[in-house]
């Protein structure tokens, strides 16, 4: 090997080397920074919906009347319910933790009737009214899993009707059909966008009992009045779906 041959490789290694050096002097590219985490979900705000369901009434159809005895039958089966509810949600912590908050709504009822009945062993037809419609005002508390929320609901409750064509030619009728009492029950909520979710829920309501109506006629007998009194509760299922604001 020649000596000029042997500088061109000790010329071209040291060359190398320098680079290398130079290399290692560079500002290493720093890696992309990790994505931001989303918020953690929360059931804060108020939020508005509708809802459908099936109410069943829980109570029999008699009763005993003071004047003329034990009453029988008259049960009013189930029927459709539906509506719409307002209300506001405040969750402590987001994520996971205690949720509490209020609800307003309204629905519209339309029970079956089967007021065909006996007082004593007389055929007779309730003149009573009619409930067709309900609403309650209630508190709701419960936990969420994210966005999955359990709670327990109870409050005020109250309804109202319209009164049988035939009512106005018995005189002893109650004058109102309006009544109230409480709700009580709980439900599931799941939100499946930022914005929406869907709930089942189960209500048991019970209005006091004097709205029942008191005053009956049969086809034989010109009329019967009493003071009859029967269980007026009646449970509701119902799903609903909400928008949160």
């Amino acid at each position: 090997m020649t000596l000029s041959f042997r500088a061109v490789l000790l010329g071209a290694a040291a060359g190398c080397i320098a680079l290398g050096a130079q290399a290692a002097d560079l500002p290493r590219r720093a890696p992309p920074p990790p994505l931001p985490l989303p918020p953690a979900f929360t059931w804060t705000g108020f939020y508005a919906g509708v809802n459908a369901g099936y109410a069943v009434h829980t109570g029999n159809g008699g009763f005993t009347d003071p004047t003329y005895g034990t009453v029988t039958g008259g049960n009013r089966s189930g029927g459709f319910a539906g509506g719409g509810q307002i209300g506001y949600n405040y969750q402590f912590t987001p994520g996971s933790g205690f949720v509490l908050g209020v609800e307003t709504d309204i629905q519209g009822t339309a029970f079956a009737k089967a007021d065909a009945a006996y007082l004593g062993t007389t055929p007779y037809y309730s003149v009573r009214p009619n409930l067709d419609y309900v609403g309650t005002i209630r508190g709701r508390l419960g936990y969420a899993f994210d966005r999955v929320l359990i709670y327990g609901t109870g409050g005020f409750a109250y309804g109202g009707g319209s009164r049988s064509s035939s009512t106005a030619s018995y005189p002893y009728t109650l004058p109102g059909t309006d009544r109230t009492g409480y709700a009580a029950g709980g439900g599931i909520e799941y939100a499946f966008t930022e914005k929406l979710s869907a709930k089942v829920e189960a209500l048991y309501l019970h209005l006091d009992r004097g709205f029942t109506g008191t005053t009956y006629y049969s086809a034989s007998v010109p009329a019967y009045y009493g003071a009859g009194k029967q269980d007026s509760g009646f449970a509701l299922v119902r799903a609903g779906v909400n928008y949160r604001f």
